[in-house]
């Protein structure tokens, strides 16, 4: 059994944004991509139906059609990741990123669930629709070119044409070779104008279905707010329960410790000097190691060397200090905001942490790079028996609360046996 727990504040993506769709360059790109869809988009929506049919018709024979059905919900969602890359890259609308949705149940049942959400995503149905529609208005644009072809070709005709009539193309009309000029020139600006505005028309109608509305959108940013709010006050709560137990188990006793060991000392300072001096000695030592936990928790708390140095050298210092040994992998070419910063350190700190107390960990591993689109991404890995469950007040609810209060989201993956993998992605401006 396994343990495989995702957890995400919604993408806080900016507004999206409505740019004009009718620029030359712009409309120029969408008959480009018009034609090819024109092309391409019917045997994509005949591969769709056919996995449909398929799936729908094996599936009585020992379930044979789930896999199918399985493959078109992917299939729907590449499709759909495909269309929004392609509409966005045109019109540069901002649209967001799209993820696949999980539902982040462990076992065959989470595994159904995550197919259910993918395949009733209402944004990967909106994109696949106007991929339809892209298709449809992209076999016009073809039957328009060859029209307006057809009349260039007309135009020049009484330059080689023998008497009589020469048929239009994509009709069956036989233009007199004295018409040739004028139904040429008129058949070249009709399909000149009907593939211009087939581009135009596919900016609007590809901002009505794939931008959300200003409503939706404000909607949208006041669930994300309230979803990093709630991860924030539990990550919050969980950082306060952990200094309490820190601060009630370990250094409250060193220092009750101090203080009774202290007064022995002083009974004794004039009766047993050196049992006295033995004492003081104690408790100096003891003193010494209550100084250094209390370091451990303003470390724990926010480590200094973050601030000044940044990250990399915040891990490899981490490293260096950790129980097990660490293999630390870190490419960042610039640095991140502090908080997605701290909410990383944070996190692959908690891990090591655990990897050593829980995991019985012989070596870990720690990956992070600084993806586009100004995501930093973080990996923790160890060896260990495996078999970790997010508890309430944990340290990996803690990693979770921290990660989504910060705006990204968290994986963690710890089958029985192991390994156990933590990921996280967080946004740089977080």
């Amino acid at each position: 059994m396994s343990s495989d727990t995702s957890t995400s504040a919604p993408p806080s993506a900016p507004p999206v944004t409505s740019p004009s769709t009718a620029t030359p360059a712009r409309v120029a790109g969408a008959i480009a991509q018009l034609a090819a869809l024109g092309v391409v988009g019917p045997v994509i929506f005949t591969v769709l139906a056919t996995m449909l049919a398929l799936g729908i018709g094996l599936l009585a024979v020992l379930g044979i059609g789930l896999l199918f059905l399985v493959a078109l919900a992917y299939l729907i969602f590449a499709l759909g990741w495909l269309e929004a890359a392609r509409v966005d890259g045109l019109y540069e609308f901002g649209l967001p990123p799209r993820r696949l949705r999980v539902s982040g149940r462990p076992g065959f049942g989470g595994f159904l669930r995550t197919l259910w959400l993918q395949a009733i995503d209402p944004l990967s149905w909106r994109a696949v629709a106007n991929a339809a529609i892209a298709t449809v208005l992209g076999w016009l644009v073809l039957v328009l070119i060859g029209f307006a072809a057809s009349g260039v070709v007309l135009v020049f005709a009484p330059l080689f044409a023998e008497d009589g009539g020469i048929t239009l193309a994509q009709t069956d009309i036989a233009v007199p070779l004295a018409w040739a000029v004028p139904v040429g020139l008129l058949s070249a600006l009709v399909g000149t104008a009907g593939v211009i505005g087939l581009g135009i028309l596919h900016g609007v109608l590809s901002r009505a279905i794939m931008v959300p509305s200003q409503e939706a959108q404000l909607a949208e940013a006041a669930r994300t707010s309230s979803v990093q709010r709630e991860g924030a006050v539990r990550a919050a709560d969980v950082e306060r329960t952990r200094l309490e137990r820190d601060l009630h188990d370990g250094v409250q006793p060193r220092l009750v410790s101090v203080g009774m060991t202290l007064g022995l000392a002083q009974q004794k300072i004039d009766s047993d000097p050196d049992a006295a001096k033995a004492l003081v000695a104690e408790a100096h030592t003891s003193t010494k190691a209550a100084i250094t936990e209390l370091r451990q928790l303003a470390r724990g708390i926010h480590t200094a060397v973050l601030d000044d140095r940044g990250l990399d050298a915040a891990l490899s210092a981490l490293a260096g200090r950790s129980v097990v040994p660490v293999h630390l992998d870190v490419r960042m070419e610039g640095r991140c905001s502090r908080d997605t910063e701290a909410a990383a350190y944070f996190t692959i700190a908690e891990a090591l942490t655990n990897a050593a107390k829980h995991a019985r960990a012989t070596e870990c591993r720690v990956v992070v790079r600084l993806r586009e689109p100004g995501t930093l991404w973080a990996r923790v890995e160890d060896n260990g028996i495996g078999g970790a469950t997010v508890m309430p007040g944990g340290g990996l609810d803690g990693i979770i609360n921290r990660v989504v209060a910060a705006g990204g989201q968290a994986r963690i993956d710890s089958p029985v046996g192991g390994p156990t993998s933590v990921e996280v992605s967080i946004p740089c401006a977080s």
